[in-house]
């Protein structure tokens, strides 16, 4: 019998590099031919030789409520008969808004985009702009997107910055991000002791996905929080996997619980907001938000952003 997964695979490595759209679909970490989807409903999905299986991975995070949900594909529906995309706002970019920041008290406002590299990327931006610094804390194992500032590895020490870990990205793009060991206060001490009046943002995945589900300890985190305080950097919490999923409030209610009043100063979402669409969004106070174009001079624009269609996705 023909394996289609293996014929579709063989084709499309012909017109897509490595044959897939983004490098983790290609199965070369775990080896096997990548399953080539044909359909899915609720927890399942068939492949091109018509097998099912149960979908473990949802779409790698926003298929929370699986596939094929009833309010969601008749929210869908009504969208694209009203119209795919316009350049322009509409009413349900609002209304999508304010359910997020319903749910999110660290924010004030929010700006929508249509990945979650987009918005960390802008996230960081947006840091640097509102404090005037360039240099950036992030994490081992803390994933954020592929920008370039974040393709970045560990140095040789917490005097020096990160080399890159893509082919592509110049040193000196990397040479104002430090990384540091994560849940690792020591270090942390140290970096800010040395870095604290140069450092713009400390970003941090509050569970760190993509190294097996570590959550910052709650003293870790607290001391993050202080830390930035003290020297006047931001914090910013990327929730692309966490939002919405840990809890309503998403990850940062969970700190809060422990430690009262606790609030991130930016916030990264995406993944589950856009509910199988490409949505995601960034958001903080007024008065860090509004250093965004067109009120201020830190720019971000997107032909798609706010497309009708995910945002009636992600409201439904």
């Amino acid at each position: 019998m023909t394996d289609l997964n293996q014929t579709l695979f063989d084709r499309a490595r012909q017109v897509i590099p490595g044959g897939v759209n983004s490098p983790v679909r290609a199965f070369r970490a775990v080896g096997g031919t990548p399953r080539f989807i044909s359909r899915a409903q609720g927890p399942y999905f068939w492949d091109a030789n018509g097998q099912r299986y149960i979908d473990y991975i949802g779409s790698w995070g926003p298929m929370i409520l699986g596939h094929g949900h009833p309010a969601v594909l008749d929210a869908v529906q009504r969208a694209i008969v009203e119209g795919f995309s316009f350049g322009a706002p509409t009413e349900r970019e609002i209304e999508l808004a304010e359910a997020i920041l319903a749910h999110v008290p660290s924010m004030d406002m929010v700006r929508l985009v249509s990945s979650g590299t987009e918005a960390a990327m802008t996230a960081i931006r947006l840091a640097r702009g509102a404090t005037g610094r360039r240099k950036l804390i992030k994490f081992e194992g803390c994933y954020h997107g592929h920008a370039d500032a974040l393709l970045v590895k560990a140095g040789s020490g917490l005097a020096t910055f990160g080399n890159p870990t893509s082919a592509g990205v110049p040193a000196e793009v990397v040479q104002d991000t430090l990384v540091l060991e994560y849940n690792n206060l020591a270090q942390l001490e140290e970096a800010f002791t040395l870095h604290g009046a140069d450092i713009a943002c400390l970003m941090i995945e509050p569970i760190a996905g993509n190294m097996n589900f570590v959550r910052a300890q709650v003293p870790f985190m607290k001391r993050c929080r202080e830390l930035c305080t003290q020297h006047g950097a931001l914090l910013v919490f990327d929730e692309v996997m966490t939002g919405f999923r840990v809890a309503l409030g998403s990850a940062q209610s969970v700190y809060a619980q422990a430690l009262p009043g606790f609030r991130p100063d930016i916030t990264v979402l995406g993944k589950v907001i856009g509910g199988g669409m490409p949505l995601a969004a960034f958001g903080g106070p007024r008065a860090i938000m509004e250093q965004l174009a067109p009120l201020g001079p830190v720019y971000q624009a997107g032909t798609l952003s706010g497309n009708p269609v995910a945002t009636a996705c992600g409201l439904a």
